[in-house]
Parts: structure tokens; C-alpha cells; sequence
């Protein structure tokens, strides 16, 4: 099978075409990324021997119908992901989010090559925090951010073209996710890498906006999973019932790496913020058979840790740049205190 894989060199991207070539060895894979700031080609390092890597932009109608054209699935992971960013400049998210996908879609229409769709599930906006309801693949959409309301976009495109055009695409949503490669604006790779350089975490308001956290390598069996079992222009939603409000991350990440469960900043909350996530995933588990692996979010974070204490190269320059970031944009520490028991 000759595969291609946009935004390859990003976290959910990198990590798929490692499981790829660790399970998967009579599949080709073509990485096609833009390595804007948040891909890393050094993500793709241990597996460099064994993939095709293209350095290009999704929106390069020439370029991605020329590798469409030489591929059998498309699996598209590109994207604008960061909320905060889209806040500030929308712009990149509907360039990439939405002129990307399009680009894509009318190349797989034209050589009439199976698609598999990555999103999220901020497109279906947020839940009440005692709201007992999930998810489901039912859900009206209900973007909040421009983040979101592009990644909504691309989704309904996609829906288009298999009605339209007898595209041959599945669409996946997932919760957030965390492990390795993951950059470290993204909240719980910010937290661990601060409190490794002594910096203190920081909680964004209250801490109690909830999020379904899934290890990325539980996202990608399920991607797969889907490939080979799912049914053409079906939705799937994936999760591992990974509930937990922000706050808790907080504290577990401090008490895992050895440190006072308190030692930690409250800032200015996000606009906007949603305020809970959760996924029902019923449809991939008893139709697809689906099942997670990492279901001890604990054990999951550990083992994330431990990859980011002893990888400290790949992230120590991001980091640099993305505090200064958001001290640029405004944080304030301070704004925001709760009671404690």
C-alpha cells in the first residue's frame, strides 16, 4: 500500500507513521508537511530510513495532486490545532483548516483515492460541567473558536464530497490527546516542561474545565482500525473515557515528577473557554471492535513524562519561544484563586 500522510511531522502525524512502520512494514509512507513552527522534521528521525519525506503545503494544488496521483490512502492529519493562536490570527487556521482539505478533496475525487478525515471534537462546541450527556456522532456541531469552527469546515466539506462526488472517505473526531512529539504550547506537555526547567505550571482560571485526554498512540489504533474496518462516509468518534478537569492534571503531573501539589500559577483564563469535552465511542468499539490500551491515565502520564525528561533536545528551543510567546500575548499570573479544602 502506498500511503500518504499529511502534517506527518506534526504530534498525532509523527506519531501515526511510527506505529505505521513498527506494525505495518509492507506499507510505503509519504510524509507531505509545511513544517510551519509546529512541525518538527526531528519527529520523524528514527523512522527517516522508511518514509518519503515531502516538505510542502496542502494548499499547493500542483504539488499535493502530483503525490495523490502515486498514492493509494490519504490520511490527513494537517492542521492549525492551537485555540490560543487561532484567537490572535484566524487567518492560518482558514487557509490550512479549510483551502487545505478542499485542495486535497478534489484531488482524491480526481484519481479516486480512499481518504481518511482526522478531527476533533470542539467541533461540536462544549458540555455543561455536571451535564451527565457525551458526545456521539449525532451531536450538532457547535464550534466555539476559530480553532474549531475551521476543523467544523473541513468536516462538512468532506461530508460534500463523499455525497456530491462519491469521494471514498471515513471521518474521525477524537478527544485531546497527549504523549510523545506533542509541542509544548499544548497544555500538558507546557506543564510537564515547566515544571522540568523550574518553572511553575500555569492553570488557566479555575482549573475546572473538563477534557477527555486519550494517549496518541490509543488515537492512532483507532485510525487504523477504521481504515480497515470502517464504513465509507460513516463518522467515528474516538476516546478512551479519559474525564479530567484541568486542575487534577495539574496537581498529578506536580505530585509524579516529585513536587508540592500547589506549586502552581492560576492566569488569565482563555476567551471563550470551553468548558467540557467527552466522547462516546460506542459506535468504534462495538461496530469496529476498538478497544484502548492506555486506560490508566496515570500510568499514561508517567510514561509521558519520562519522555520528556530524557528528550529534553527536541523541545528546549520551543520552549524558549513559546513562553515568550505567551508573555507577548498577555498572560497574567495571579487573576484567579480558588478555596481550598
Amino acid at each position: 500500500m502506498r500511503m500518504l500522510v499529511t502534517g506527518g511531522a506534526g504530534f498525532i502525524g509523527a506519531n501515526f507513521v511510527h506505529l505505521t512502520t513498527r506494525t505495518r512494514p509492507d506499507v510505503h509512507i509519504t510524509v507531505l508537511d509545511a513544517l510551519t513552527y509546529a512541525g518538527n522534521r526531528a519527529s520523524l528521525d528514527p523512522v527517516a530510513d522508511h518514509i518519503t519525506f515531502v516538505h510542502g503545503d496542502i494548499t499547493d494544488a500542483a504539488l499535493v495532486d502530483r503525490l495523490v496521483a502515486e498514492t493509494d490512502l490519504v490520511v490527513h492529519f494537517a492542521a492549525e490545532s492551537h485555540n490560543d493562536n487561532s484567537l490572535g490570527d484566524p487567518w492560518p487556521f482558514v487557509h490550512t483548516n479549510i483551502i487545505g482539505t478542499t485542495t486535497l478533496l478534489q484531488a482524491v475525487r480526481t484519481h479516486d483515492v480512499r481518504y481518511h478525515h482526522i478531527s476533533t471534537d470542539e467541533v461540536y462546541g462544549d458540555l455543561e460541567l455536571d451535564d451527565p450527556a457525551r458526545f456521539t456522532e449525532t451531536t450538532p456541531y457547535n464550534p466555539s473558536s476559530p480553532y474549531s469552527s475551521t476543523k467544523a469546515s473541513s468536516d462538512l466539506l468532506v461530508r460534500a464530497w463523499t455525497r456530491s462526488f462519491g469521494v471514498r472517505a471515513t471521518l474521525s473526531n477524537c478527544s485531546n490527546n497527549y504523549g510523545p512529539y506533542q509541542h509544548v504550547e499544548k497544555f500538558i506537555p507546557r506543564q510537564i516542561t515547566n515544571v522540568l526547567t523550574g518553572a511553575r505550571p500555569k492553570l488557566y482560571g479555575a482549573g475546572l474545565n473538563v477534557r477527555d485526554w486519550i494517549h496518541v498512540d490509543d488515537h492512532n489504533t483507532a485510525v487504523w482500525t477504521i481504515i480497515d474496518k470502517g464504513t465509507l462516509g460513516q463518522t467515528y468518534l474516538i476516546g478512551a473515557d479519559g474525564e479530567t478537569d484541568n486542575r487534577t492534571v495539574v496537581e498529578t503531573i506536580l505530585e509524579l515528577c516529585g513536587h508540592d501539589t500547589n506549586d502552581y500559577d492560576h492566569v488569565t483564563d482563555r476567551p471563550g473557554h470551553d468548558l467540557r469535552y467527552a466522547i462516546d465511542s460506542t459506535r468504534l468499539r462495538t461496530e469496529l471492535g476498538w478497544t484502548p490500551t492506555y486506560t490508566d491515565f496515570r500510568a499514561g502520564l508517567t510514561a509521558t513524562i519520562d519522555w520528556y525528561r530524557t528528550n529534553e533536545n527536541w523541545w528546549s528551543t520551543k520552549k524558549t519561544e513559546t513562553e515568550s510567546a505567551y508573555l507577548t500575548a498577555g498572560e497574567r499570573v495571579g487573576v484567579t484563586r480558588i478555596r481550598r479544602s
